[in-house]
């Protein structure tokens, strides 16, 4: 099977486009604000964590590199006065993230584009901080989106990826794209210093807990939830192949 592209996720997410019973759902059992809308499985608790590392004031500029819906780097902002420019390769993603922005009154705030992660366009050391959730798996150069955080982060600035790594990379179960993710090396290589990777296993039975809580649920008729459900059964079938990671560095200043 070929690796998920542009035209795939933007599939994903114009199907995903209207089922507000499946976001505020899926959104209440993460632990999330009920006005985030959840493009991955980052739970109230940890994106509380990610708000307290890039530690955003004012006139700060956040770059969410494969932003999704944008849910997540929107509220980080709204927490902290900082600006945001959020990019994804599927526009009905983009699409999407803008309407968000103007239902949340951050539109003046939010410069949400359609772009390659690892080539952003943006000028160097322009942005003052990094944010990559779960997406640093997919493009097929692994090494150039840190190196693309690098170049566009200001000195001094954090960048932080969360993940999922290989407990053994020579499962099966494990996809190709997620075997090559070292995140930490990734940073390292890209220049960042302070490198540190976390492995997450709060994170991560959390995650399962929501999934259960979903795989528990009457049958539905909304096909988002239906998904949904089967999404939560495929987790647990596969047993628990993945590590869950946070790893964070800083450029120096």
């Amino acid at each position: 099977m070929s690796e998920p592209d542009a035209d795939y996720f933007s599939a994903w997410y114009a199907d995903m486009g209207e089922v507000p019973d499946k976001d505020l759902l899926w959104t209440r059992l993460l632990g999330l604000p009920p006005h985030v809308l959840s493009t991955s499985v980052v739970t109230g608790r940890a994106l509380d964590e990610l708000a307290g590392l890039l530690a955003l004031g004012p006139g700060d500029v956040l770059l969410d590199l494969a932003c999704g819906r944008a849910g997540y780097g929107l509220e980080l902002v709204a927490r902290s006065g900082a600006r945001l420019v959020g990019l994804d390769f599927a526009p009905a993603a983009i699409e999407q993230a803008r309407a968000n922005a103007a239902r949340l009154g951050l539109a003046d705030r939010a410069d949400l584009r359609v772009g390659d992660m690892t080539a952003t366009g943006l000028d160097p050391a322009s942005v003052t901080a990094v944010l990559c959730v779960d997406a640093a798996q997919f493009p097929a150069d692994f090494a150039a989106t840190f190196t693309e955080a690098h170049r566009v982060i200001a000195p001094g600035g954090p960048a932080v990826f969360t993940g999922w790594e290989a407990r053994d990379p020579q499962d099966p179960v494990v996809p190709e794209r997620i075997r090559r993710v070292d995140l930490a090396a990734g940073l390292t290589a890209a220049g960042f210093v302070d490198v540190r990777s976390r492995s997450r296993e709060d994170w991560l039975a959390d995650e399962r807990e929501a999934w259960r809580a979903v795989v528990a649920l009457p049958p539905s008729d909304d096909p988002a939830v239906q998904s949904l459900q089967a999404e939560g059964r495929r987790v647990f079938e596969r047993g628990d192949p993945f590590r869950r990671v946070l790893a964070t560095g800083r450029r120096a200043a």
